[in-house]
């Protein structure tokens, strides 16, 4: 859907073991360590929002006037025509049944997650890049990637953004839902009332579960009419007796108004074919847009065209990385320099010290580089201890100085070079 085949992003490898069942304990599945803010079931099957108590809720909404209605028309089976009424029961179940099918396909489906990356891109992966010269990490001098990038879709040329929370550039289309915590394929919306992102994945039976809780809609509404207008007597008089019908009629006319906007609208998006994201954004107001077929054929890749396969499977075998290694994925993402081992690193959430508290912001992207080495030593010509490495310390206190016995300015200089130098 959306351009997808077009594209030439592919999955970021991820450390897959082969077997099916872990050799050591350090082995979970994917699932268990993922960093968005999914909620899983089924051992990694059923993949849910943040906000999945919500679906509880949408499903209390329509479920429970459906119901209410079905039961008011069985009760009614022996009063009007058996064939009529038996009819009309069966319709309302079957809508009420496909309205809430489509809203939990929608809620537990993978939306089309982008797999996160373990470190930045390479920066000669990007030097044919003739994009925007903002760099994501001005002070990291040997890592400079261009903050967007330019692909070819279609012949037309799109340009993609970094993220800095999945280190990647996203593929076109795609947008991270802070809500989520993920880079999802042609994002659409991330959807309260279904507690999901809305992405390539899910947006077909999102479009069913909208058009269908419309006509469920609209159906209630209409036969609770007509069951009113059916008895004999003043309607005031019918409406005193019938309270249920009344309910219904109210509930129904207010939730049409949104549902069946909703519909009209992801209609008119269809036939365009652009996403919520884009629409607001006005991103094609200015210029042409490059996935437009027609609307017939717009139409007919949301309905009938396969199913993007998963880029990510939330249920293989992966190795948990160690602190360490973790902290060399992203040593360059913060400044190699400035981190020891004394530090622990989140990949969301940046730089620790040993307290456990985060280190301000402002000293994370501080470059060391240009401090003068006159700076590191002492006014008798030595390096100051602040400045040394764990193991260059012990052999400080024990008077195995790192510096020249010979103590001229020479002898202090060269081996102050050779210890910066080594830290990097």
């Amino acid at each position: 859907m959306g351009g997808i085949k077009d594209q030439d992003f592919v999955a970021p490898p991820s450390t897959c073991m082969d077997s099916s069942f872990p050799n050591n304990i350090n082995n979970k599945r994917l699932y268990q360590i993922w960093k968005g803010r999914n909620k899983f079931l089924c051992g990694g099957r059923l993949i849910f929002g943040p906000d999945a108590s919500s679906l509880v809720l949408s499903t209390f909404l329509i479920g429970g006037p459906a119901l209410t209605f079905c039961i008011r028309t069985f009760s009614r089976l022996s009063n009007v025509d058996f064939l009529y009424s038996q009819t009309v029961l069966i319709v309302g179940l079957v809508l009420t049944l496909l309205d809430l099918i489509f809203l939990f396909l929608t809620s537990s489906r993978n939306p089309g997650i982008v797999p996160r990356n373990n470190r930045p891109p390479e920066s000669d992966s990007t030097s044919n890049s003739t994009s925007s010269m903002e760099w994501i990490n001005g002070a990291t001098p040997d890592l400079k990637l261009p903050r967007t990038k330019d692909v070819f879709v279609n012949g037309y040329t799109i340009k993609v953004k970094y993220c800095d929370t999945c280190l990647l550039y996203r593929p076109p289309r795609a947008s991270h839902c802070s809500i989520c915590n993920n880079c999802v394929q042609r994002f659409d919306h991330h959807c309260p009332w279904v507690g999901q992102c809305i992405g390539v994945r899910n947006y077909r039976t999102f479009i069913l579960f909208v058009t269908t809780s419309t006509v469920l809609c609209m159906y209630v509404f209409t036969f609770s009419l007509l069951h009113l207008l059916e008895e004999p007597g003043h309607i005031w008089t019918v409406m005193s007796h019938d309270v249920i019908s009344v309910i219904l009629i109210a509930y129904c006319f207010i939730a049409v108004w949104f549902v069946g906007g909703l519909s009209v609208f992801h209609f008119y998006l269809m036939s365009t074919n652009q996403t919520t994201y884009e629409n607001f954004r006005y991103q094609y107001d200015k210029k042409e847009n490059p996935y437009n077929r027609g609307m017939i054929k717009n139409i007919k890749e949301v309905f009938f065209s396969k199913t993007v396969p998963s880029l990510v499977n939330f249920r293989e075998w992966v190795t948990e990385e160690d602190d360490d290694s973790a902290l060399e994925s992203i040593s360059k993402k913060f400044g190699g320099d400035i981190i020891k081992s004394s530090m622990k690193v989140d990949l969301e959430l940046g730089l620790f010290g040993k307290d456990g508290k985060p280190i301000p912001e402002m000293l994370q992207n501080l470059d060391y580089n240009g401090i003068e080495d006159s700076l590191k030593k002492d006014r008798g010509g030595k390096i100051d201890p602040l400045f040394l490495t764990p193991d260059q310390e012990d052999k400080y206190e024990t008077g195995d100085s790192p510096v020249d016995d010979c103590g001229s300015d020479d002898g202090s200089h060269r081996t102050s070079s050779v210890v910066f130098h080594n830290r990097g």
